[in-house]
């Protein structure tokens, strides 16, 4: 299943890579996710996932990532400014698609660093998901959730999930578990394939 999902993608502005060890160092990768880092708690505060607290770690989980992508369930890809973009060839993130083949849902995910937030960056990337997830994968359903209290992201969901005919469905509540232990709620936003093909 590993040519299901494109090695590289180009938006206008982005450049997607796999996100594995061929295309990202796992010392570099490391920094950016690490625990050391003194703004990682606000870039994973609404994150499912906590800071990085070694190498080792890091490693495995992009061992983890390309597991996922080899069975089909996850395309996660590092996210690098185009030339001519502040920041260009820079990692200022990832983000991807989560696959559930039983229900035929795409779930989009991303993080960014701070220095690349409010660039319109997410709805960019979020396009190229939606598409991937309609156009190449053939799902039903494209589904966002957001944590509650998160509104940076919600507003930024709301205006891409807009952009291609989708809704607000709700909130979840008890939706998930974070890794502290924490009990949250989501809002979620989908997007159907009638509504994307209209």
């Amino acid at each position: 299943m590993s040519a299901l999902f494109p090695e590289r993608i180009e938006t206008e502005r982005l450049r997607l890579e796999r996100l594995g060890h061929e295309h990202v160092d796992v010392f570099e990768y490391h920094e950016l996710c690490s625990g050391e880092r003194t703004d990682i708690e606000a870039i994973t505060r609404y994150l499912p996932w906590d800071p990085h607290e070694s190498v080792k770690e890091t490693s495995e989980y992009l061992d983890s990532l390309e597991r996922k992508w080899d069975r089909g369930e996850r395309a996660e890809y590092v996210i690098r400014p185009k030339p001519g973009e502040d920041g260009e060839g820079e990692i200022a993130g990832a983000g991807g698609l989560i696959v559930d083949w039983e229900t035929l849902t795409g779930k989009p995910a991303i993080w960014l660093r701070k220095p690349f937030w409010g660039r319109g960056y997410s709805g960019e990337r979020a396009a190229a998901m939606i598409e991937l997830a309609f156009e190449r994968l053939d799902l039903d359903l494209v589904a966002v959730p957001v944590q509650d209290g998160n509104e940076r992201s919600r507003a930024a969901v709301e205006r891409y999930v807009d952009e291609h005919g989708g809704q607000y469905d709700g909130i979840v509540r008890n939706a998930t578990r974070r890794p502290d232990g924490e009990i949250i709620d989501h809002h979620r936003y989908t997007v159907t394939a009638e509504q994307y093909d209209s």
